[in-house]
C-alpha cells in the first residue's frame, strides 16, 4: 500500500519543462531571469508593488522584522500557535519574542487578545518594534481588527502567510495585510520551490534594503566591498523556474485541496465530537486556500485523543500531526512573556492536522476517513 502523505509536493510536466528551460539557459547559479519572472508574477497575484525571492520563509521574516525595527531591547508580539521559525526570527534580531493565544474558531491568533498585550507592554514601557500575524493552516488572520488598531497604535505588522498563498479576506490576498507580508515555498506548502521563500511589500525603499542586504550588503564597487552585515539569502534561478510553474497551477492546486475540505466535512463533520477548524456556526472557509484540513475533537463528547487519531492512521501508513505545539510550551521559549487563555494549549491537545495534499485522490481520502469513523465512533460518550 502507498503511503498517504499529510501535503506531498504536486509536480507535473509544467515544472519539469520550466526547470530545465532554466538549465538550458546557463543561469543555474542565484539569480537570473526566473527569478525576476518569479518576483513579478507573485507580485501581481497579491497585489502588491514589489517583491523578493529569498531562500526560505525564514529568510524573508528576518529582513522584514530588522526592516521594522526589530532588534536588541525592542519587543515583537506575535502568536503563540505557530511554527517555530516565526519566532526563532525574532531572536535573530536580537528582539524579545512576546506570545499572544489563539482564538478558538480557527486557531488564529486572537486579535482582541492581541491589542490589549501591545497596550499592556507600551503601558510597562517596553518598546513594541512591530507585530507579527500568522495565517495558520492557509486562513487569513481577523485583519479587520488587527490592521486598524495597529494602525491607530503606529506599531507595523509583519504577516506571516507562510501557510496561507492564494487565501484571502474580505477581498485582499493573504500577504499583502502588513508592511511587509512573507511566503514560504517549503516542499509541504500549498505550492512549492523545494525550499525559498518570497518577501513581499508595497514600500519600495524596504525591498530595496532587504534585496542589499539579501546578497551579502556588497557594495556596488569594481571589487567586493562591504560596510555592513549582510546575509547569503537570495533564491536560485532553477528553483524560481519551479515557482513560476507552480504559480501557474496554484488555483487549479487549491481546487483539489478544496475537495478534500469539502469530502471531510461530509463525513467526518458529522460525527459526535469532531469539529473542522473555520467551520464554526456562521464561519465558513470559502476564501481559505485549505492547505491542511485540521479537526478539533470534544473531550466532552469522545473519549480519543488527537494522538489516538494519529496513531491510528500511523498503523495504515497514513500521516497525520498534532497542530503546531505552542512556543510557550516549547523549552526554548518557556521563560518568555505570554498572554494565554488556554485556547491554543486545548487545540494543540485535541488537534488533528489530516492528509489534504492536492496530489491526494479521492479515493485516499476515502481511506482516511474509513480509518478515522470507528475510531471516533467507538470512543463516543453516551449521553
Amino acid at each position: 500500500m502507498t503511503r498517504i502523505h499529510m501535503s506531498k509536493a504536486d509536480i507535473t510536466e509544467v515544472e519539469e519543462d520550466l526547470v530545465l528551460e532554466a538549465l538550458r539557459s546557463g543561469w543555474v547559479a542565484p539569480l537570473g531571469p526566473m527569478v525576476d519572472r518569479f518576483e513579478r508574477e507573485v507580485a501581481e497575484r497579491l497585489g502588491v508593488g514589489h517583491a523578493l525571492a529569498l531562500s526560505s520563509g525564514t529568510a524573508a521574516l528576518h529582513l522584514a522584522l530588522l526592516e521594522l525595527g526589530a532588534g536588541p531591547d525592542k519587543v515583537v508580539v506575535l502568536p503563540t500557535m505557530t511554527f517555530a521559525a516565526s519566532a526563532n526570527a525574532v531572536l535573530y534580531t536580537g528582539a524579545t519574542p512576546v506570545f499572544v493565544d489563539s482564538q478558538s474558531s480557527d486557531a488564529n491568533v486572537d486579535a482582541t487578545l492581541l491589542v490589549e498585550a501591545v497596550d499592556t507592554l507600551q503601558a510597562e514601557g517596553h518598546d513594541v518594534a512591530c507585530v507579527m500575524s500568522v495565517d495558520l493552516f492557509g486562513r487569513a488572520a481577523d485583519y479587520e481588527q488587527l490592521s486598524p488598531a495597529l494602525a491607530e497604535r503606529g506599531i507595523p505588522l509583519v504577516e506571516d502567510a507562510a501557510e496561507a498563498l492564494g487565501a484571502s479576506r474580505g477581498g485582499k490576498a493573504a500577504g499583502a495585510f502588513g508592511a511587509a507580508g512573507v511566503l514560504s515555498f517549503n516542499g509541504n506548502k500549498i505550492m512549492t520551490t523545494s525550499g525559498g521563500g518570497m518577501l513581499v511589500s508595497d514600500d519600495a525603499t524596504l525591498i530595496a534594503r532587504a534585496r542589499y542586504l539579501s546578497t551579502q550588503a556588497r557594495q556596488p564597487a569594481p571589487w567586493y566591498e562591504h560596510t555592513e552585515m549582510g546575509f547569503n539569502y537570495r533564491m536560485s534561478n532553477v528553483l524560481a523556474a519551479l515557482g513560476v510553474a507552480q504559480l501557474s497551477r496554484l488555483d487549479e492546486m487549491i481546487a483539489k485541496r478544496r475537495a478534500h475540505r469539502e469530502q471531510y466535512a461530509t463525513t467526518l463533520g458529522t460525527l459526535p465530537g469532531v469539529r473542522l477548524l473555520g467551520q464554526t456556526g456562521t464561519d465558513t472557509d470559502e476564501h481559505d486556500n485549505c492547505w491542511l484540513t485540521c479537526i478539533e475533537l470534544d473531550s466532552a463528547q469522545v473519549s480519543v485523543s488527537a494522538g489516538d487519531v494519529i496513531d491510528s492512521l500511523a498503523q495504515h501508513d497514513i500521516e497525520a500531526r498534532y497542530l503546531w505545539r505552542p512556543m510557550h510550551l516549547q523549552p526554548l521559549y518557556q521563560d518568555a512573556r505570554t498572554f494565554t487563555t488556554g485556547a491554543s494549549e486545548r487545540l494543540f491537545r485535541q488537534g488533528v492536522t489530516l492528509p489534504s495534499g492536492s496530489e491526494l485522490s479521492s479515493d485516499d481520502i476515502h481511506q482516511v476517513i474509513s480509518c478515522i469513523t470507528p475510531v471516533i465512533r467507538n470512543g463516543a460518550r453516551v449521553a
